[in-house]
């Protein structure tokens, strides 16, 4: 979502502060204990700069961007234009609801298959489609109850074996991921067709229990993508200054995430940028 306000573009000085929209409860995110790897990325960052970092929290549900990064901290900071937060740590690189960086990693769904039910043998996704009848009736496979993987079960005749989440559960206690892990561990579901970073918290909690096959895009199914951080529309500003860090800290990041089990794919070479 754009502003209407007409917002003169910012100027980004040393002595702000680094000022976060966040989810406090979104492992492996971020979380209000600052554990995830968008917290550590945004701590890194601040460091950087000199800055104190500063989250404003809220649940990432439908409005997110409205009450977050295009929210002004109160009716009387329309005059100063103090917003509540500057910076989303992460937005599908392109996104038409905010400015976005370049992207600093890429990821993918995979298909998430706990060992030792009966379904070690799966090596591909595809494989699921061509079991018997008999075999696909004893599937448990969960997905998003809306998105790719939906499509994707649709698409090869297995959405009656699929089990739906909410992709927004609405719980102040368990994001889908934590949900999903719960389940995985009770044996309500053997399998899940799940975003790779989500993917990577529930491996988190159980390294060497699961079989992690990455899906792949195909014609009409997206699976992959780059992820950046977003900043206001006209926040020209800010988005180079982001940008100049996400080149600089790229060891950094890349250790980051790597602390987190997600499955990544290459960035794609980005467009020599216009001066």
């Amino acid at each position: 979502l754009g502003l209407s306000f007409g917002v003169t573009a910012l100027t980004v000085h040393a002595e702000e502060k680094f000022k976060v929209c966040a989810d406090p409860l979104n492992p492996p995110y971020s979380d209000k204990a600052e554990t995830g790897f968008e917290n550590k990325i945004a701590s890194l960052f601040a460091k950087s700069l000199g800055q104190e970092l500063e989250y404003f929290w809220l649940p990432q549900r439908i409005g997110f961007i409205r009450n977050s990064l295009n929210a002004f901290t109160d009716e009387n900071a329309v005059e100063s234009k103090e917003f509540k937060c500057d910076i989303v740590m992460g937005m599908p690189a392109g996104s038409d609801m905010v400015l976005t960086t370049q992207p600093y990693y890429h990821s993918t769904y995979v298909l998430l298959i706990a060992k030792g039910r009966g379904w070690d043998s799966i090596e591909t996704a595809e494989q699921l489609a061509q079991l018997s009848p008999t075999q696909q009736a004893k599937l448990k496979i969960a997905m998003f109850d809306r998105g790719t993987g939906t499509d994707w079960l649709q698409k090869h005749n297995l959405l009656d074996q699929g089990i739906p989440y909410q992709s927004m559960t609405g719980d102040s206690e368990h994001n889908v991921a934590m949900q999903m892990s719960d389940d995985l561990k009770a044996k309500k579901i053997d399998m899940v067709i799940l975003w790779g970073v989500l993917a990577g918290y529930v491996v988190s909690q159980n390294p060497n229990g699961y079989t992690v096959i990455p899906m792949k895009s195909e014609n009409g199914l997206k699976f992959d993508y780059q992820m950046a951080m977003g900043v206001r529309k006209n926040d020209k500003a800010r988005q180079e200054q982001l940008d100049k860090l996400i080149n600089e800290k790229a060891n950094d990041i890349a250790a980051i995430l790597a602390q987190y089990h997600i499955p990544l794919l290459p960035l794609d070479a980005q467009p020599a940028k216009k001066d």
